[in-house]
């Protein structure tokens, strides 16, 4: 009988016996179905949970000794919060992919079917031989005795039968494994002697528990070691007012469209291509019109990385502009001809680069020395930066050397060189020009 016909049939008896005391209105939000549009409703099943508490233990310590190291440490606190207040983990799904639970479920042959919710018959192990042997020692039943069944409620033809539960692991749990399993895993291979563990993970501040901590869990727990030394939570892209992308807004931006470029209507027929209903693809039609009116200009990929490092906080999203990146590909065709000066106007096709570079050897003029001295503070800042994983930091040290300091000032100042009389400071300026642009490059 379906839940709607019980209801009736249950409030008609109640009726019937005098019991029915009368009907109050409940306000609540009813959850529908997308697909199905049917009422959904909680039902209540047996699940498999992972006591954590020991796992967050280690996990935490990890940090705290600075085995750990979370950039920025700012995460340490979000870090703390969910590991000092971890709740046992559900690890069962009910869905049609993934890694199938490897517990299984013991029926005798002369007893009715078994309760899945008495843990004594459940027997869990990597392989179906490992948990046949485990149930021939527990219950004192030859290994000839114990048959797989393929369904639940199946009768088993000899003395055990073992269905294997229909649940799969919840993906995170599955993803926890990947820095060892693989390797082969848990096997001793090679690969997992030489690989593991990593040095730096990188990846979203968004799932610093569901995905990092229980990384880090696993690993301590099942193989004793941390399964990387560093973590890189970098920021969320967001569009340029802070919310999220969302198809039925229109405010997602492709990296793709804006490597190559794409027309406002290019952008419209992409929404027709999806999944949205009539009502989202309007509504998100009249987003991309606000966020996009004149489509989305070619950027390029090296713009697109250097605007995406330039945006970067410490903490914080990416409110990502397009014309942002725009500018950083004006930013690009100045380095371009920057360059294209550097080979066809100061170097000529006889130039030889010095094997070693020595200002000592060479007449420099003040503002030669001062682009040198310009250059070496933008390495510094540069590579400071890279260590401390402070890109932004980087992208503006470069802007600015590049931008400001060889563009605007040094390479205006070479043009009268070149066009002088002075050949010893045509040809200082040649090698000095040559080093600030190849080498900072």
């Amino acid at each position: 009988m379906k839940r709607f016909d019980a209801r009736k049939v249950i409030t008609d008896a109640l009726r019937e016996k005098q019991l029915f005391r009368g009907t109050v209105a409940n306000p609540m939000v009813v959850p529908m179905c997308s697909r199905s549009k049917d009422v959904v409703e909680p039902l209540l099943m047996a699940q498999w949970f992972v006591d954590c508490k020991d796992m967050a233990a280690q996990a935490l310590d990890a940090v705290e000794s600075k085995r750990l190291r979370l950039i920025p440490d700012v995460h340490n606190k979000t870090w703390n919060h969910w590991l000092v207040n971890i709740h046992d983990w559900c690890i069962s799904r009910q869905l049609w992919w993934g890694h199938r639970i490897p517990a299984y479920l013991v029926s005798f042959k002369d007893k009715p079917p078994a309760d899945n919710t008495d843990h004594e018959i459940w027997i869990s192990g990597r392989t179906v031989e490992e948990v046949k042997e485990a149930a021939s020692k527990r219950f004192g039943v030859p290994l000839g005795e114990i048959s797989l069944l393929v369904e639940k409620e199946a009768k088993t033809a000899t003395a055990i039968g073992l269905f294997q539960d229909e649940d799969v692991l919840d993906t995170w749990f599955s993803s926890a494994l990947f820095p060892f399993s693989v390797f082969a895993w848990p096997d001793e291979s090679s690969d997992l002697e030489k690989y593991y563990p990593t040095s730096l993970l990188e990846t979203g501040a968004d799932i610093i528990f569901f995905w990092v901590a229980r990384m880090v869990m696993m690993g301590l727990k099942l193989t004793g070691k941390l399964p990387f030394a560093e973590v890189y939570l970098h920021s969320i892209v967001r569009d340029r007012d802070g919310r999220k992308m969302s198809k039925s807004l229109g405010n997602v931006i492709d990296p793709v469209d804006v490597i190559e470029g794409i027309s406002l209507e290019a952008l419209h027929q992409q929404l027709l291509t999806g999944n949205l209903d009539a009502t989202e693809v309007e509504k998100a039609t009249k987003g991309q019109k606000e966020f996009f009116p004149d489509g989305i200009p070619e950027c390029g990929t090296d713009a697109l990385r250097f605007g995406l490092c330039a945006c970067l906080k410490q903490v914080g999203d990416i409110n990502l502009d397009i014309n942002v990146l725009q500018g950083y590909r004006f930013f690009c065709n100045k380095l371009w001809n920057a360059l294209r000066f550097a080979m066809l106007h100061s170097l000529g096709s006889d130039f030889k680069p010095l094997a070693r570079f020595s200002a000592a050897e060479l007449s420099l003029s003040p503002v030669d020395q001062w682009i040198l001295s310009r250059a070496a503070s933008a390495v510094k800042d540069s590579d400071d930066s890279f260590r401390e994983y402070d890109l932004a930091r980087m992208t503006r040290a470069c802007y600015s050397f590049w931008l400001y300091d060889l563009c605007d000032i040094y390479l205006e100042c070479c043009k009268a060189v070149f066009t002088g009389d002075d050949e010893n400071a045509k040809e200082a300026a040649k090698y000095v020009s040559s080093y600030a642009t190849y080498q900072s490059a």
